[in-house]
């Protein structure tokens, strides 16, 4: 009799797996992997087929560079509203799949037919992504063959490079100077009220930094480990002086055997002094606050209005971000869950962070009335020095106003919905507040947009869909019934229960 499962070496212990199902399960993820590919390539043709649209149609009237553009970013929101996504995103993923499509034909063949995965196309088209486009049919037969010979995209890469290089027209400095024209800073938003700060730069500034903040970081885990040993001998010290009086270094015989001369840090008599709490940060962690502390509170010395006696006006720049709330968030930090506070475009922040924030800024917060059922915006007051209607609108909108997008208010411009020119108000009803991107959609492209009561939205695309925005509520005032009737009350529940008993 034969069986599926494979024989134990002697001497060993190995698990039995049956290998006849094992088998299957892989010839299902097999299959299913193609089934993905076949989906993704018809995705990638179909994006590559509405960016050749617009640009086709673009070309026809001898459209501008500018007009162009437009064109890509009217058809890019058609996708993205009827796919419930992000435009900015649909217009990449566009770009990305009229390069592979038009630049890379045998990769997304071979894609296509299930010779290569996904990841090996990625490698592929960032390899040549750099490269003149009359070069890159060579380099892309030649990809394609080494893909086949190559046992993971991670190997395919490394050979790829020196394809990549032995093809470029340019040589390697020449492409940095071009590179260096692309550094950036960007935001990418993580869980948990934490984002990834990246800088793009050039390799030895990138390092230099790093280096630099390693350093610095260093010095401070050093002197923490350094007063840890401090604080070890010293109590070891102070437990062979217990029994010669109390007599310690530097001070005089106290009753409780504790020094109270010079270098004594106050305390309580009988709980003894208030030491520091001890730093146990790690490297990580050092060097991220080091990085931070500089970026927010250094003088850069790249500052066209410093004079020669001292810092100029950069250094005076302090960050600003939009950060919403909840009264009941500050009163009653045990339910933040029930209505977080929020960093606008971002997502909830911790309760501590948002009161640190309260406490240390020195900009009045602007108060936002809503309504307690609805979280519709009532009223806003405020000290600042901008209009009670920017206040309003920011209050209300929290975010740029086109569908999806996530952009923070105090980035937006504020946009007349039905333009003053065509007898449009400036009134809160005829404004909202949108990103220069889609500000600058709304006036060159043919969407069209129409404003509801309570600062409702309506959008129209060119095909005709009709998409409408609401402004993001604000947590009711009455908490849910799953909260108000939780087994363990809230703070304000409980002083609600007791005065309801109290009697009078």
């Amino acid at each position: 009799m034969s069986s599926n499962v494979s024989p134990e070496p002697s001497g060993s212990r190995v698990v039995a797996i049956d290998v006849g199902v094992l088998a299957g399960l892989v010839a299902d993820v097999v299959v299913a992997e193609a089934a993905v590919a076949s989906a993704e390539v018809a995705r990638v043709r179909a994006l590559a087929a509405v960016g050749r649209l617009a640009l086709d149609a673009a070309a026809t009237t001898r459209a501008s560079v500018r007009a162009a553009e437009m064109a890509l970013r009217e058809v890019a929101s058609e996708v993205a509203a009827a796919c419930r996504g992000s435009d900015r995103t649909v217009q990449r993923d566009i770009d990305d799949a009229m390069t592979l499509v038009e630049s890379f034909p045998r990769t997304v063949a071979a894609w296509e037919s299930g010779a290569i995965s996904r990841r090996y196309v990625r490698v592929i088209a960032d390899a040549g992504a750099g490269l003149p486009v009359e070069r890159r049919a060579v380099f892309d037969a030649e990809a394609v063959s080494l893909a086949g010979e190559a046992s993971s995209p991670g190997r395919l890469k490394s050979r790829l490079a020196v394809a990549a290089q032995r093809l470029h027209p340019r040589t390697v400095t020449e492409r940095h100077r071009a590179a260096r024209e692309l550094r950036c800073v960007r935001v990418v938003p993580a869980a948990e009220g934490m984002s990834d700060l990246i800088a793009t730069l050039p390799t030895v500034l990138a390092e230099a930094i790093h280096d630099r903040v390693t350093q610095q970081a260093r010095v401070i885990v050093d002197a923490a480990r350094d007063a840890k040993a401090g604080d070890a001998l010293g109590d070891a010290a102070s437990g062979d002086m217990a029994s010669t009086g109390g007599v310690t270094r530097g001070g005089t015989p106290s009753p409780t055997g504790r020094a109270s001369g010079d270098g004594a840090v106050d305390g309580d008599p009988v709980a003894g002094p208030v030491l520091p709490k001890p730093d146990t940060r790690t490297m990580d962690q050092v060097r991220a606050d080091v990085f931070a502390d500089m970026l927010l509170t250094g003088d850069p010395t790249l500052d066209p209005t410093r004079p020669d006696d001292g810092p100029g006006t950069l250094g005076k720049i302090r960050a600003r971000v939009q950060v919403v709330v909840p009264a009941m968030t500050m009163l009653a930090p045990g339910g933040e869950n029930a209505a977080p506070a929020e960093l606008v475009g971002r997502g909830p922040i911790d309760a501590e962070t948002a009161r640190r924030l309260a406490e240390a800024t020195r900009v009045p917060w602007d108060r936002v009335i809503t309504h307690p059922v609805t979280g519709a915006v009532l009223h806003t007051d405020t000290y600042h020095r901008t209009t009670a209607i920017d206040r309003h609108l920011r209050a209300r909108d929290r975010r740029c106003r086109w569908p999806g997008c996530t952009a923070p208010a105090i980035r937006c411009e504020i946009d007349h919905t039905t333009d003053w020119a065509h007898g449009g108000t400036t009134d809160v009803r005829n404004l909202a507040c949108l990103c220069q991107r889609h500000h600058t959609q709304k006036q060159f492209t043919r969407w069209s947009v129409t404003q509801l009561p309570d600062g409702l939205l309506e959008w129209t695309s060119p095909t005709g869909r009709v998409y409408t925005d609401h402004p993001d509520p604000y947590p009711s005032a009455v908490p849910p019934a799953s909260v108000r009737f939780a087994p363990n009350p809230l703070p304000w529940e409980k002083r609600v229960d007791d005065d309801e008993t109290a009697g009078p």
